[in-house]
């Protein structure tokens, strides 16, 4: 088995869906809803959960990390039943790069770390609990999230390979890469030593 044995029908399907629920740009639809204005004009411009965090609204964050990462699970959990393994996993790749490349908001989307976890979980869940468990170790020791998100996409397609799917070690591999390049900010400013650290300080 493989993605070439879907037909066309199966194929178009599961990548037009996964790319329209990734396309769903949650962030900026939450804030604005929430009264805190256009999430584009705040901060880094970015419509993800960290981005939404500098609104000061932590529950409007919180909120939109949840549906970031629905938006990649759903897809992939849908097209698993319609169609089968392969389906799933182009229905969430396509939801991750709509959540990166948006058409509504000109291809202008967030950086994918919420919604590729969305999608490890819809695949294969203990890819997305390595990936967390990955996440907070390092957060804990080194306290950046930018570089906690870089080692975890890192480390997936390994754990995928050591959990004997093979078949999705392209996958993690695939989205692994489009994380490191999302970030290329950030580790310009990790390597400057200028990143900002995650605050463990109470907000008022």
């Amino acid at each position: 088995m493989g993605i070439s044995a879907l037909t066309a029908i199966e194929l178009i399907v599961s990548a037009v869906f996964g790319y329209l629920c990734g396309a769903i740009p949650f962030g900026l639809l939450l804030t604005k809803a929430a009264g805190l204005g256009d999430i584009r004009r705040i901060g880094s411009g970015n419509i993800g959960a960290t981005n939404v965090l500098r609104t000061g609204n932590k529950k409007v964050a919180a909120f939109t990390l949840l549906c970031d990462a629905l938006k990649g699970t759903a897809p992939v959990i849908l097209m698993s039943m319609l169609y089968g393994k392969d389906a799933a996993i182009v229905a969430g790749l396509a939801s991750f790069f709509g959540h990166l490349f948006p058409v509504w908001l000109r291809f202008k989307g967030g950086k994918g770390v919420a919604t590729s976890v969305g999608v490890l979980f819809g695949l294969f869940w203990p890819l997305g609990i390595a990936f967390l468990a990955v996440w907070v170790i390092m957060a804990f020791l080194f306290r950046y999230s930018s570089l906690s998100a870089l080692t975890a996409s890192l480390l997936t397609p390994l754990w995928a390979y050591l959990y004997g799917e093979g078949d999705l070690v392209l996958p993690a591999l695939i989205l692994g890469v489009m994380i490191w390049i999302t970030h290329r900010t950030n580790i310009a400013r990790l390597l400057k030593g200028e990143e900002p650290k995650i605050s463990l300080a109470k907000q008022t």
